[in-house]
Order: C-alpha cells, then sequence, then structure tokens
C-alpha cells in the first residue's frame, strides 16, 4: 500500500471483531462461505501481512486488504 491509496474507515461499534466477520461487515466480501475460502487461501491481509486465521481478532486502527481495497477498523 503506497499514501496515496484510498483507506476506509469501517466502525465496528466495539473494542474488536473476528477477521471473517469484518470481511462481510466492511462490504469486501458478501458472506461467511467467501470469507473463509479467500482467508484460507491467503488473499486477505492483515497491517501488510497474509492471515489465514478467519477468527483473528482485529482492534481499532489494524488495516485489512483484499483485492487492492484496503479499510481500517475503527470502534
Amino acid at each position: 500500500m503506497t499514501n496515496t491509496d484510498p483507506v476506509d474507515d469501517i466502525s465496528i461499534g466495539g473494542d474488536m471483531i473476528r477477521l471473517g466477520q469484518f470481511l462481510k461487515f466492511s462490504g469486501l466480501l458478501d458472506s461467511g462461505g467467501d470469507a473463509k475460502e479467500v482467508v484460507i487461501d491467503g488473499y486477505v491481509t492483515v497491517n501488510g501481512e497474509v492471515d489465514r486465521r478467519r477468527g483473528r481478532q482485529l482492534h481499532d486502527g489494524d488495516l485489512v486488504t483484499f483485492e487492492g481495497r484496503t479499510v481500517r477498523v475503527r470502534p
């Protein structure tokens, strides 16, 4: 990601959310099944690193990227 790439802030209404849930909630993916597949297959990065755990807990400020779109977790 470069400094010119847009980042959307997504308010989760709490302190944490799991990666699979966040992918659906943010609109990056339509379903939990899709989220499971793309995470396991390594297509999602969290803070610039591939993370294959859809149960990973995300917190305020974490950056999630999928297919060139980056979103930031906000409480």
